[in-house]
């Protein structure tokens, strides 16, 4: 089945999507921990120098297949889950544990240095997290007739503008994934506090950050090959 999001549920009369945009704060504090826990993880795994990328890569291949026997759903790029989501299938009391476990699993597999993504995780973490805070909003607020769906789109844009800081490209994805323009002025106000915030904070977008560490064990690795040659040149016997 393609992933098409139930863009009928995002239609419904009467609810006040506007609230959505009240807990872009939370969500910002969250994108920001995400795009830490990866830079971290990152930093742990390369300080262990014993072991090489290709078993380290395996071990967290292994964790993660371990976990894709016993639940198959929970793993993977999470297509199936961002739709439950949108459908407001998910549960008030499982939505937190599930969150962290694809936090911690995305985070993992990032730190494994094998070829894949951040793109399909974060858009998972961010329906997850618009989710919840739209059942705490409907329990908090019974009588405005809130539907969390329309909280799970809102929370997929502004997650995603907040670890990325490319707002407009946000809302066009999920905007084409919805097939509906109805949550569009929530995902506005969402998007421009979460590109806001970071940005008056100075911090920096998870691609930029990754590109940064790159360039600078590269650089490391060129200064330690240097100091490596000269080291090996000064050994050399008199006259070679």
């Amino acid at each position: 089945m393609p992933p098409i999001f139930m863009s009928m549920l995002l239609s419904i009369p009467g609810r006040k999507p506007d609230r959505s945009s009240s807990c872009c704060a939370r969500r910002l504090a969250l994108s920001q921990s995400h795009n830490r826990a990866i830079l971290g993880a990152i930093a742990l795994a390369e300080r262990v120098p014993r072991l090489p990328a290709e078993w380290r890569a395996a071990l967290i291949g292994a964790m993660v297949g371990t976990l894709a026997w016993f639940a198959p759903g929970l793993v993977g790029g999470g297509d199936p889950i961002t739709q439950r989501c949108l459908a407001g299938a998910e549960t008030l009391t499982m939505l937190p544990l599930l969150f962290l476990l694809r936090f911690g699993l995305g985070t993992l597999s990032y730190a494994a240095a094998t070829p894949g993504g951040l793109f399909a995780p974060m858009l998972v973490l961010g329906a997850q997290l618009g989710l919840f805070f739209g059942f705490i909003c409907r329990f908090a607020f019974p009588a405005l007739d809130i539907q969390p769906e329309g909280f799970a789109v809102v929370g997929m844009a502004a997650f995603f503008t907040g670890v990325v800081r490319a707002p407009l490209t946000g809302m066009v994805l999920v905007t084409e994934m919805t097939i509906s323009v109805t949550m569009l002025l929530p995902m506005l106000g969402a998007c421009f506090v979460a590109m806001l915030v970071p940005t008056l904070l100075r911090d920096v977008p998870i691609y930029d950050a990754l590109r940064e560490h790159t360039t600078v064990r590269a650089a490391h690795a060129e200064e330690r090959a240097t100091t490596a040659s000269a080291s090996e040149h000064r050994n050399l016997p008199p006259g070679l």
